[in-house]
């Protein structure tokens, strides 16, 4: 028998590791190393696309609740703006959500965009033109 050291066990190992065991270990343990990695590459990517969407949108001079949350609020302040301005982005394939009085207060009415690691750049700034295309039409920007 041996005495294990490792963080202060008062137990025995009561039999010596087979070869298989000690393998599958060491797998389990690349295992969570890969998913721990790939689970920061996306949290990277989903704090770079938030960034990218923010600067962009307020670079084109929509009026966005500040923070760095990747749920992002694009005030408009009336509710019918924010139906017809949603109801405008789905006509060019972009999906965002209004939301007004009851569900924020009055005045205070937006359009809320979800953003993931799964969007590209390129599905950030299509997004972003239509906005502008459309926060122009409907005169939400200059």
């Amino acid at each position: 028998h041996h005495r294990c050291l490792a963080s202060g066990a008062k137990d025995f190992i009561s039999k010596p590791f087979k070869k298989e065991e000690v393998l599958l270990r060491v797998r389990n343990i690349l295992e969570v190393r890969l998913l721990h990695n790939q689970i920061m590459q996306e949290r990277d990517r989903l704090e770079e696309n938030t960034m990218h969407f923010r600067k962009r949108m307020t670079e084109a001079g929509f009026n966005i609740k500040p923070g760095d949350h990747p749920i992002v609020p694009i005030m408009l302040g009336d509710a019918r703006l924010a139906t017809e301005f949603a109801d405008e982005m789905l006509e060019r394939g972009i999906y965002v959500i209004g939301f007004s009085y009851p569900v924020v207060p009055r005045g205070e009415a937006r359009i809320r965009v979800q953003l993931s690691a799964g969007h590209t750049m390129e599905q950030i700034d299509r997004a972003v033109d239509a906005f502008i295309e459309v926060g122009r039409l409907k005169g939400a920007i200059a």
